[in-house]
């Protein structure tokens, strides 16, 4: 079974050991044991033998890499990526998908059962297209410098004055695993196939500003009305700069963005991005938060929509509701909507795409679930059903007040299990039962496990 650790001090040791790996834990990393030890090898599946070199060595678990692989097990496959084993983004592309999701499922069911005490019978996984997923992606720029004739690679870093003996290249990509250095990423098959197809492009019109040494990270997003380009510049771009990057975006049919702060955006050209769910069009800015897997992100909407089995009379409450991913759907089906949000420019974008979605009897809230809840203005409502996304820390805040409402369903949509775990037990302790459990397999290949619950008041209220 997949197990969690948590790393604190760091020793590093060169023993080598053989060990055979039994299971996968949820970054990729084999599980073996040696000497009444755990140890997590990066790179090593299950069933497979291998001579191990420590690179931590811990009083209750160690960390090792693959020196030499004695055996090699049926689900390993050749990664799609070519950047895979350097680039941090991935981790387990050398496993096959069935045995990826396996696997995470299993450590999910596996914690809930442990913290609650509940078993839960397995359930299909809710999964879509391993590669070509992801409609987002944030990359690095860096200069990588070297003198003339240099044999060494060369360095990342700040551009220095241009000399004679000095050449400088743009790296564009993701980081490396365990570092600030950059990769510099020409294919991504993650990526939807629009953004990818940008990455080589975009890199050579990048190169050519004037401005290049003083370029941040830019931003790939895919709406459904085309790509879009946030770059983030420190310096104001010269006229030959700006009408550059125009020409680009209109070749190439996106729309741009430019940011000369972490605040403000400015539009160079292209539409306002949206994306439609459940018939809903949901206009965003750039920056704002969206699931990055648009195909599994419908099939969760549907899911909690099931789930939730909203009927015309129903009042439901949105917690951390973002821009309404899951509000508006809920809207077209219930009597009243509330969706409580911390974010002011997510509340207002809520607001607005309900007004052109034509869906009046929903309101949205900006208020801080963390603070005291039973003070604010929601509070005081009655509600039917429940839903609730919040962020890894999970909804401790919040938690007593949904046993307060006593409604009747609580589907709760989760990033981090730990703290699913930890709010299931408030809700289990006030008489509800954990009817489900689903793992969504929102980022293949990553060590990232997203799931979502369902729970049903017992009392029949």
């Amino acid at each position: 079974m997949a197990q969690f650790y948590s790393p604190n001090r760091r020793v590093t040791t060169r023993q080598t050991i053989t060990v055979t790996a039994t299971d996968l834990d949820v970054f990729g990393q084999g599980v073996a044991h040696h000497n009444g030890k755990a140890i997590f090898v990066s790179g090593l599946l299950p069933g497979e033998q291998a001579e191990v070199t420590l690179s931590e060595d811990k009083r209750h678990y160690a960390k090792g890499r693959v020196k030499r692989l004695l055996t090699t097990s049926e689900q390993r496959i050749t990664p799609a990526c070519p950047h895979f084993s350097v680039c941090g983004g991935c981790q387990q592309q050398h496993a096959s998908v069935a045995l990826q999701q396996s696997s995470k499922a299993e450590a999910l069911l596996h914690l809930m059962a442990r913290e609650t005490g509940i078993n839960v019978e397995p359930a299909a996984v809710i999964a879509d297209q391993p590669y070509g997923y992801r409609r987002r992606a944030k990359l690095g720029l860096q200069i990588a410098c070297a003198k003339a004739g240099a044999k060494n690679m060369p360095t990342l870093g700040k551009i220095p004055k241009k000399t004679a003996q000095t050449s400088a290249t743009l790296v564009m990509g993701f980081r490396q695993e365990g570092s600030n250095s950059l990769v510099n990423v020409t294919r991504c098959p993650v990526l939807r196939p629009e953004l990818e197809q940008l990455l080589v492009p975009l890199h050579h019109c990048l190169s050519r500003l004037n401005a290049v040494n003083r370029l941040g990270h830019v931003e790939l997003v895919l709406a459904d009305n085309g790509p879009v380009v946030v770059l983030r510049h420190l310096d104001p771009l010269d006229d030959a700069d700006r009408q550059h990057l125009l020409d680009f975006a209109r070749q190439h049919q996106l729309a741009l963005f430019l940011a000369a702060d972490s605040d403000e955006l400015e539009k160079l050209c292209g539409e306002a991005p949206f994306y439609q769910i459940d018939g809903v069009d949901l206009y965003f800015s750039p920056r704002d938060f969206i699931q990055v897997n648009a195909a599994v992100n419908q099939k969760m909407v549907a899911q909690a929509l099931t789930w939730l089995d909203i009927q015309p009379q129903d009042r439901v409450l949105d917690l951390f509701c973002g821009m309404g991913n899951f509000t508006l759907p809920m809207a077209k089906r219930a009597k009243q909507v509330v969706g409580i949000e911390g974010v002011a420019t997510l509340v207002a974008n809520g607001q607005d795409n309900a007004k052109r979605n034509h869906l009046s009897h929903v309101s949205f809230f900006h208020e801080n679930l963390e603070d005291d809840v039973s003070r604010q203005p929601w509070a005081v409502q009655g509600f039917d059903k429940v839903l609730l996304d919040p962020a890894r820390a999970g909804a401790a805040g919040v938690m007593a007040h949904i046993i307060k409402l006593d409604p009747r369903r609580v589907v709760y949509v989760s990033c981090n299990p730990t703290t699913l775990a930890r709010d299931s037990k408030i809700l289990l302790a006030a008489g509800y039962r954990l009817a489900e459990v689903r793992m969504l397999d929102m980022f293949p290949h990553t060590g990232h496990l997203e799931s979502m619950a369902l729970f049903i008041n017992q009392s029949g209220a």
